[in-house]
């Protein structure tokens, strides 16, 4: 194999497992990070030519654990280094290390190592932020995206959090179910994100990516087998269910973004959308409304609509006015605005909006949103600017395409 662009997702899906393992090994952050890295390393040497290992995250765990171990024999003088062969020969000793690894339920690290992250030692901004880099390997600037801060502040944080974790001694073991209790919604937080992580890639990266996705709803089912009764559990189990559901219909045969609205509906999972809404019914039972059951409720409406003109949006609109009372965010007003402009019209959500600007004027959305507003207004100048905005700040080429789109049919209609 030539072209070694696939290892880069094989790399990333891998690593939750991976890192958490090493984690339970050697109990130091920076030690489980650093065997990972030089694990990765060495699958950019041998990988293109022999093609990926059956098992990509037992192979990590396995060259890396060996890899730190050098290390640290090699600094204290205790044992020499092995040959290189004996490490990269591992056709049978990736099996045997698979199969060891599996008997001491290895994939469960991940959601183990979200507990620890979330010590409470930690600020929760610091929780959240060391979990994504050190669990999930979203760089710095993946992160601070998701929290619209500056690189620089983000850096901060993961580096005050790794450092305050080492100066406590936090033991690197299971919390118990009291402390698992108290740290759930930050553990939630980071599946989702993680999910996000995974199912907002790029169409290059969507059949690589996916398996983050996957993890992420693996791990909500673990969460959920903890805390069976939590309708929060539930509820961030069937958005992701339902989110996922439409995964196949993203994207057009050309990688180009396809809205909600106008996706084929005969390409959505319906296994998963029969799951996602019999977990959101039996959450709304419980009567403990919270943010992840609103917004399965919200993808609910969206899965249960045969048609995109037969989508309840006035009932949308009242759910994203209660998430707003919940969980107050600009993001979340956004997203209330397009169901606003279906029900009360365009003028309406970009009064919505409007003051929105200043803590959003980095954010890809915004001026997407905003441009196809100004666009339904016909205040086609001020449509252009946000157009033109959005496509500088766009994540992917596919999100800056479509940007073009808008722009290229606001050509057309100011010629």
């Amino acid at each position: 194999m030539n072209d070694i662009g696939w290892i880069d997702g094989v790399l990333g899906a891998a690593r939750p497992q991976a890192v958490g393992a090493l984690l339970r090994y050697f109990r130091d952050l920076d030690l489980a990070e650093e065997a990972f890295q030089e694990a990765c390393l060495r699958a950019l040497k041998t990988w293109p030519q022999n093609g990926p290992p059956r098992d990509p995250a037992a192979w990590l765990i396995f060259v890396g654990r060996n890899a730190a171990m050098d290390d640290v024999r090699r600094r204290t003088r205790q044992v020499p280094l092995p040959d290189e062969a004996e490490l990269s020969d591992l056709d049978d000793a990736e099996h045997a290390m698979a199969e060891r690894l599996d008997s001491s339920h290895y994939r469960d690290d991940i959601l183990r190592l979200l507990f620890i992250c979330c010590h409470a030692e930690l600020p929760a901004t610091q929780q959240i932020a060391l979990a994504l880099r050190i669990v999930c390997g979203l760089s710095v600037a993946q992160i601070a995206r998701a929290f619209l801060v500056g690189e620089a502040a983000m850096e901060q944080r993961i580096t005050r959090a790794k450092a305050r974790i080492a100066k406590a001694d936090v033991p690197f073991e299971t919390p118990g179910a009291a402390e698992r209790a108290e740290r759930l919604d930050l553990v939630s937080a980071m599946i989702y994100l993680l999910f996000n992580e995974g199912y907002s890639s790029r169409y290059e990266e969507a059949g690589q990516r996916l398996k983050l996705a996957e993890e992420a709803i693996r791990l909500a089912r673990l969460l959920l087998r903890a805390f069976p009764a939590e309708p929060e559990v539930m509820g961030l189990l069937a958005l992701m269910l339902l989110q996922q559901a439409r995964a196949a219909a993203r994207f057009d045969d050309d990688g180009s973004i396809v809205l909600l609205e106008d996706q084929d509906r005969s390409r959505w999972n319906g296994a998963m959308i029969a799951e996602g809404l019999a977990l959101i019914d039996k959450a709304v039972r419980h009567r403990r409304p919270g943010p992840y059951q609103i917004q399965a409720a919200i993808a609910a409406l969206h899965a249960r609509a045969a048609r995109a003109q037969d989508t309840d949006w006035a009932e949308i609109d009242l759910l994203y006015a209660n998430l707003e009372r919940l969980q107050p965010s600009p993001v979340v007003t956004l997203n209330r605005a397009v169901a606003v402009s279906k029900v009360r019209g365009p003028a309406a959500a970009l009064a919505l909006i409007e003051p929105l600007e200043a803590r959003l004027s980095s954010y890809f959305y915004f001026h997407g949103v905003r441009g196809a507003l100004l666009d339904q207004l016909e205040r086609r100048g001020e449509a252009r600017a946000s157009f033109d905005r959005a496509i500088t700040l766009a994540n992917s080429p596919a999100e800056a395409a479509h940007i073009r789109q808008h722009l290229d049919r606001l050509e057309r209609k100011t010629s």
